[in-house]
C-alpha cells in the first residue's frame, strides 16, 4: 500500500519514465528466460552450460561492453533524475523532447526536423537538459549614449514579452564593453518545447528594433598600418 502511495506521488513524466523503464527491463528479462526454455527444449542442459560459461562470459563480456554500458547509465538517468520523458534535451546537433528511455537508449523528437533520434545512454555525459532560459546579447555601437542604449532596451523588452510563448524578459544590464561595443544581456524564459522559434522571434524584435532607430550592429574594426 506503501509502495502504491508513493507511486502515485510521482509526478506524470516520472511516472512514465519508470514504467517505460520497468517495462525495459521485464521485457529483456522474459527474453532471458524464453531462451533457456527453448534451449533446454531442444535437449541441451541449460544448467551445464551455465554451470561452464567461465571463459565464454568473459569473450562475450568483452562483446557486450557497451550494452552494458548503455544497461548501467540508463538505470542511473532513472535513480539520479538526468532527465524523464517529456523532457527537452540536446544532445549534439539534435534537440528535442524525450520519447522514451528504454535499458540502451533514449529517444527523442527534434525539434527541428521532427526526426526520432536514438541516443545511446552510455553518452549521458554529452546530454543537456533545458531549462527553457534563453541568454541574447543586444551589443549597441559605442557611439549610442547609454542612457539612449537603456530606453531603447526597454522597448526590446516591452516587445518581446508581447511575444507569443514568451513566459518573462528580464533586463539584465551591461554584460561586456569591447572596443566597438556596449553589450546589454536579456534573460528570456519560456517552454522549452518552443525555446528555439522563441529565440528567432527575439533575434527579429532586436533587428527589428534596431531599423527602426537607424542603428547598425557594431562590428570589429582592423586597423591596418602601413610603413
Amino acid at each position: 500500500m506503501g509502495i502504491k502511495k508513493s507511486f502515485k506521488n510521482f509526478s506524470n513524466k516520472k511516472r512514465r519514465t519508470y514504467l517505460r523503464m520497468l517495462k525495459s527491463i521485464i521485457g529483456a528479462f522474459i527474453v532471458i528466460i524464453i531462451i533457456l526454455i527453448v534451449l533446454q527444449l531442444l535437449g541441451i542442459n541449460v544448467s551445464s552450460m551455465l554451470a561452464g560459461v567461465g571463459i565464454a562470459s568473459i569473450i562475450v563480456g568483452f562483446a557486450l561492453q557497451d550494452a552494458m554500458k548503455d544497461i548501467f547509465r540508463g538505470l542511473e538517468i532513472v535513480a539520479d533524475n538526468y532527465y524523464d520523458i517529456g523532457d527537452v534535451i540536446k544532445y549534439d546537433d539534435n534537440f528535442g523532447q524525450v520519447l522514451s528511455i528504454n535499458l540502451r537508449t533514449t529517444k527523442i523528437q527534434d525539434i527541428n526536423t521532427m526526426n526520432i533520434v536514438s541516443i545511446a545512454n552510455r553518452n549521458i555525459d554529452k546530454v543537456e537538459v533545458s531549462t527553457g532560459y534563453i541568454y541574447l546579447p543586444v551589443p549597441f555601437p559605442l557611439r549610442i549614449k547609454p542612457t539612449a542604449a537603456n530606453d531603447i532596451m526597454q522597448e526590446i523588452v516591452k516587445s518581446i514579452q508581447a511575444l507569443p510563448n514568451v513566459t518573462s524578459v528580464l533586463n539584465q544590464g551591461t554584460s561586456n564593453i569591447t572596443n566597438s561595443s556596449l553589450n546589454y544581456q536579456l534573460q528570456i524564459t519560456c517552454d522549452p518545447m518552443n525555446q528555439l522559434q522563441v529565440r528567432r522571434d527575439c533575434l527579429g524584435v532586436i533587428a527589428d528594433t534596431f531599423a527602426t532607430h537607424k542603428i547598425l550592429f557594431p562590428y570589429n574594426q582592423i586597423d591596418v598600418h602601413g610603413k
